[in-house]
């Protein structure tokens, strides 16, 4: 009986060699992290995972189907959908990216509203459900030789993901961890305000179970509207910063930092205040 020859694993998988893996950590992949995925979504995720030096075996991204919208149209002229898979961010990755900017100062217990009930199905019926309202993620950042506090609050009925588009009834991840489905969508976006360059693309965790049809607007987004530091808070605020540098509490620098955690300041603001330490120097040469 003739053995059939061992094919090596780099004429095998190729494109998996090629990106440094072997078969131990391929398999791994097939069988462990993405199981069931396509090879080439497998080396989409590894790829993502390379140019931003993760470990892939850590699963800090995910591969979700999503349904696209196509060039073509049916016999009807309506648009053709068709699912394509893409690697989205894991709320892991979000964390590990807060982490590396050696900026992240901790996070608080997740904070929940009132318990809600409320009948959710279709026009076949509809069962009683009970979920959190809201809840509040609360993040910690350093800034300087300041603790800074960004808190986002995200609402159950505004984030659960349903078993299909015909029915309001939650899906099965919904139905059996309301509170920390919430928990990791409230976190999420507490993280994006807190880390702007993390980025603003949605964690799969908050895309669970739901259906994402980009448009031409996904493609190109507009840049959003900057929020700028009220004049009037400025004006206001301006005589007791002028006093915390001349006192020494605290550094032009710093109080620029602290207050752009709130909103935006101009150029002409910043070096009003870049001008109080300046005056102060210049008053202690005399």
């Amino acid at each position: 009986m003739q053995n059939n020859p061992v094919v090596p694993f780099e004429q095998q998988y190729p494109a998996a060699a090629q990106r440094g893996l072997d078969q131990s950590i391929w398999g791994a992949l097939q069988n462990s992290i993405f199981p069931g995925a396509k090879e080439e979504s497998i080396l989409m995720a590894v790829d993502y995972c390379l140019a931003r030096n993760l470990d892939i075996l850590l699963k800090p991204v995910h591969i979700v189907p999503m349904r696209v919208k196509t060039s073509k149209k049916d016999s009807y002229g309506k648009d053709i959908y068709e699912y394509r898979d893409v690697v989205m961010p894991g709320i892991g990755l979000y964390r590990i990216q807060a982490d590396r900017s050696q900026t992240y100062a901790g996070a608080d217990e997740p904070e929940f509203g009132p318990l809600i009930t409320m009948a959710l199905g279709d026009s076949k019926g509809s069962s009683d459900y009970q979920f959190p309202e809201w809840c509040k993620y609360t993040v910690h950042k350093l800034m300087g030789d300041r603790l800074v506090t960004f808190r986002a609050k995200e609402y159950w009925m505004e984030n659960y993901a349903t078993t299909s588009k015909y029915t309001t009834e939650p899906n099965t991840m919904w139905k059996k961890r309301p509170y920390a489905q919430l928990a990791k969508c409230a976190e999420a976006q507490a993280l994006r305000k807190a880390w702007p360059d993390i980025g603003q693309a949605p964690t799969a965790e908050e895309m669970e179970g739901k259906e994402f049809v980009p448009s031409e607007k996904d493609v190109t987004p507009q840049q959003p509207a900057i929020k700028y530091y009220p004049a009037a808070q400025f004006d206001a605020n301006f005589v007791k910063w002028s006093s915390a540098i001349q006192a020494g509490k605290k550094s032009a620098e710093q109080l620029i930092a602290l207050i752009e955690s709130k909103g935006a300041l101009t150029d002409v603001q910043k070096q009003a205040i870049i001008n109080c330490e300046a005056v102060d120097a210049e008053a202690e040469e005399v």
